[in-house]
Parts: C-alpha cells; structure tokens; sequence
C-alpha cells in the first residue's frame, strides 16, 4: 500500500528543499518527523508538514499505523518562478527570482497488511428550498404552490415598504429585483 501526499508551489528553493529531503529519504516516517524536527532549515519544517499529513491520511483513510511507515520516495520538482526587481545604482534595476517548489512524499507499509480500500466518506443528499421553508420533503405540486407563496410575499414586501416610505425599500429593491441572467 503506498500514499501519496503532495505540496505544490511551496515557497522554497527547490535546491534548498532537496537538501532537507535526501536527509529523511528511506526512513521511517517517525524517525524521519525526529530528523526533520531538529534540521536547521526552513525547508525542515514545511516537509514536515507535508509527511504528518500523508501520515494523517495513511491513519484516516487506510488504518494503517504511523510506525509500520517508511518514506519509498521523496522528491522536490521546481514550481513557477516569482519574478521581482531590486533597484541599484544610476537607475539600474536587477532581477530577483524567487522560485517555488513542487514536493511529493510517497510512503510504503514496512509490514504488508494485505489490500485495503480507502474509506469514502457518505455524501447526504441535496437540500430544497420547500426543505427549508416547511421542514419536510413535498411532491412537486406542493413545491410550485410554495415558490409562486414566496413570490408574492417578496411582492408583498415591496409594496409595504413602498406605502410605509420606510428606509428599508431600498434593500428590498435590492433583493428582488435582481437579475437573473
């Protein structure tokens, strides 16, 4: 079983972050975190970000325990260049490229615990607005009799608003006569 977790545009240098990654390549994801934790480098802590998250998802998704994890492959590709310009003597202007980094961890079990499926999460169905008027499903007649009840009830409002010269009838103006296309 192996997971996949991936960083993309991280605000390192890739050359400066595949230092940090050839530290923890091959190693056991929590002996790779202790690495990581102690590394003097900023690229330490945004790689171990990305490993406590696809050991997170190993955990949430798989049940698989974060000591029977080893990372199988590490890799930082380079991400899209920030271009920036520094002024300098007699008018001049310097380029200064700040580059970002694209960081994919790949971990393996140490212990293969035979196949498993990833742990889908269930999707409720949509909610009707004749849901949360009345607080319960209609058929479609009793639907387009509430639409055409929540129409003139916007009309309604308009109108009393328009009577009482309140300061509300520009809201409601706004509110209703939108368009809608």
């Amino acid at each position: 079983m192996e997971i996949t977790a991936k960083a993309k545009y991280v605000r390192v240098s890739p050359r400066k972050a595949n230092l940090v990654a050839n530290l923890v390549r091959g190693r056991q994801a929590q002996e790779a975190l202790a690495q990581l934790k102690v590394a003097n480098k900023k690229a330490a802590r945004l790689i171990s970000k990305l490993l406590k998250s696809a050991l997170a998802d190993a955990k949430h998704n798989y049940d698989i325990a974060a000591d029977n994890l080893l990372i199988k492959e590490i890799w930082v590709g380079k991400g899209a260049t920030f271009h920036r310009w520094a002024p300098k003597a007699h008018g001049r202007a310097t380029p200064i490229r700040k580059e970002t980094s694209h960081i994919t961890v790949v971990l393996r079990e140490i212990h293969d615990s035979g196949p498993r499926k990833a742990r889908r999460a269930e999707v409720a169905a949509p909610l009707r607005l004749s849901d949360l008027i009345k607080g319960g499903a209609k058929t479609s007649k009793d639907t387009t009799k509430e639409v055409a009840a929540v129409e003139t009830m916007g009309e309604n409002l308009e109108k009393a608003a328009k009577q009482e010269g309140s300061s509300k009838s520009g809201f409601v103006k706004k509110v209703f006569n939108r368009k809608s296309g």
